[in-house]
């Protein structure tokens, strides 16, 4: 049995897979907003009450914003900013008594995908979760890929590629830069950028939804989202050539995007032809906790 944990900003789910990946339990509760402490009970809370739902004793995978440092073994590249420079593996570890396995959130859902999802069987897939942030992840014949800095797939603090005039500099990202992919593809930067254009404030949600319904404004600002999202995705293709692109988050919901994109990102592929595929993730926002379950084997 094995349990899976999604350590996201605003909530902390859980599940436990059986051996045949089937869902047996699942829960989730509330992130204590800013409080490290109060994650670390939370979490230790939630596995307990997991347990005793299974009547087992599991692994525990873990998915989590930001990454291990490598050479301090504390967190960096957290969005959720209270996790940064603590010793979460090791706090962890320590309150539940066993080994417990890490990973990025978006790694967990790629490997989610890759392993029982949209990209099932495919050699080479590389996630994307565009949500609150803009997160990347890449699987090679079954294998997450982490790299030797942990960070393989971090997509989203790349500058946007071929950035056009009105673009520059590009808006401030929370990691100190400027023009992040993140900036423009989260939901955040779809609706800044729309409130930039109008004087609107929407959220993408309800940017996509008037642009459905005809509005010209909000169809301008998802057609601008539409080339960048294509812009960033093609240096993707540049460099890895993905079977697969598995898009999660509440963007990925935008159902015009699957034919949207890839129209556009011909024009910024090095080749004659495009064969990759962009696909919505088919366990949608239970991809991150699969994905976490599954950094131990069956």
């Amino acid at each position: 049995m094995r349990i899976g944990i999604d350590l996201g900003g605003s909530k902390i789910e859980g599940l436990v897979l059986d051996r045949d990946g089937s869902e047996c339990v699942r829960e989730r509760v509330a992130t204590p907003q800013g409080d490290y402490q109060g994650t670390l009970r939370a979490i230790g809370a939630l596995v307990a009450s997991l347990e005793a739902g299974a009547a087992a004793t599991c692994s525990i995978g873990i998915g989590m914003p930001g990454t291990r440092s490598r050479a301090t073994g504390l967190v960096k590249n957290s969005n959720s900013v209270c996790l940064n420079g603590q010793p979460l593996h090791r706090d962890l570890e320590a309150l539940l008594g066993r080994e417990l396995r890490f990973a990025n959130d978006a790694d967990c859902f790629v490997l989610s995908e890759a392993t029982d999802g949209a990209a099932a069987g495919k050699d080479s897939v590389f996630g994307v979760i565009v949500g609150t942030g803009t997160g990347g992840g890449i699987v090679y014949h079954g294998r997450l890929l982490s790299g030797p800095n942990g960070i393989a797939g971090e997509w989203g603090h790349n500058p946007l590629p071929w950035p056009l005039a009105d673009e520059l500099p590009g808006p401030r990202c929370y990691c100190g830069r400027r023009g992040c992919i993140e900036t423009w593809l989260s939901g955040p930067g779809l609706a800044r950028d729309h409130a930039a254009h109008t004087g609107e404030s929407r959220d993408a949600a309800a940017i996509a939804a008037y642009a459905a319904d005809g509005d010209p404004a909000a169809y301008t600002s998802l057609e601008h989202y539409a080339d960048r999202m294509a812009r960033a995705l093609a240096s993707i293709i540049n460099i890895i050539d993905p079977d697969v692109i598995v898009l999660g988050g509440g963007i990925s919901n935008i159902e015009w995007l699957y034919d949207a994109v890839p129209r556009r990102w011909g024009e910024y592929v090095f080749s004659d032809a495009v064969d990759t595929r962009l696909v919505r993730a088919q366990h949608g926002d239970s991809s991150g906790v699969r994905g976490a379950a599954c950094l131990w084997p069956v």
